[in-house]
């Protein structure tokens, strides 16, 4: 990963100096979702960027692997053999607080399942994990007369970071998908005066047709609308469908991107995103003609 790749949409953090950040303190905030503070000289000059859907690619040693962060890539691409080398998982930053030097990163946790998951439920104070970052691309317009805000809980701490950036008295539209009731943040359990959020349970459906749902219901409000929708793969390329040919939303104004797949593991999902957004982009172009 000394040459990380970008996203689906182009974006590479925008740094690729590898970091090390040391466990802080963990906590729940769900019981589906765990936060890991991360601190330590490593993160000094972490930048302060503009995105609120800022990332990093953390990287993780594979079970098994004799070393750990810090490493050197192109050390362990040359002395090990390819299944033991780091394995990169992109992360929304919730918070980067300069002044305390802490960057906080939340965790989809289901059990056993998956590689990050099970590191940030087990991580304790003191350990540590090397990565690269940040990325990004978005953070809403100011000069937007409302916004639209749409998630389910791989893109909620992006959405949080955005409803933090907005200027007292925005107007938003936020729709939120998760589980069940018991995965509704707290962190959002008071919002601006103009926001209206609202909590979508999927209970046993398919992620993201509640999102579908309610994005195609909602009645958007008039002026610029700046956009944000990102999620599971197939339910975003409805709603792109939905905002930008039905709705006739400008792209410039929309932000709208899989933050996963359902069926893929990240590696798939990276690996296949960018045929995957050109060939969604290659509809458009035809309906549009």
């Amino acid at each position: 990963m000394s040459e990380p790749r970008p996203d689906g949409n182009g974006r590479s953090p925008r740094t690729r100096v590898p970091r090390v950040g040391e466990v802080v303190r963990t906590s729940w905030v769900t019981p589906h979702m765990v936060r890991v503070v991360l601190g330590g000289p490593g993160l000094a000059g972490f930048p302060d960027g503009e995105f609120t859907d800022r990332y990093v690619k953390l990287l993780f040693p594979p079970a098994g692997a004799p070393y750990g962060a810090p490493f050197d890539m192109e050390q362990v691409r040359a002395d090990h053999p390819k299944d033991h080398w780091p394995v990169a998982r992109t992360y929304t930053v919730r918070v980067w607080d300069g002044a305390a030097g802490e960057l906080t990163i939340d965790f989809v946790h289901h059990g056993d399942e998956g590689l990050a998951g099970p590191w940030a439920a087990a991580a304790r104070p003191g350990d540590r994990i090397q990565f690269v970052g940040p990325g990004g691309g978005y953070a809403p317009r100011p000069d937007a007369d409302w916004h639209l805000l749409a998630a389910d809980e791989a893109a909620l701490p992006a959405v949080a970071a955005t409803l933090d950036r907005l200027p007292s008295g925005a107007r938003a539209l936020v729709f939120l998908e998760v589980a069940d009731s018991t995965e509704e943040h707290p962190d959002l359990a008071a919002v601006g005066p103009g926001v209206e959020l609202r909590w979508l349970h999927r209970g046993g459906a398919e992620p993201g047709m509640a999102l579908v749902d309610a994005v195609r219901a909602a009645r958007l409000p008039a002026g610029n609308g700046h956009v944000f929708v990102h999620g599971e793969a197939h339910a975003v390329r409805e709603l792109r469908r939905h905002l930008r040919a039905e709705r006739g939303l400008d792209p410039a104004w929309t932000s709208i991107s899989g933050y996963w797949r359902r069926g893929d593991d990240e590696d798939r999902w990276q690996s296949t995103k960018r045929e995957w957004n050109a060939a969604i982009e290659a509809e458009e172009t035809v309906a549009g003609q």
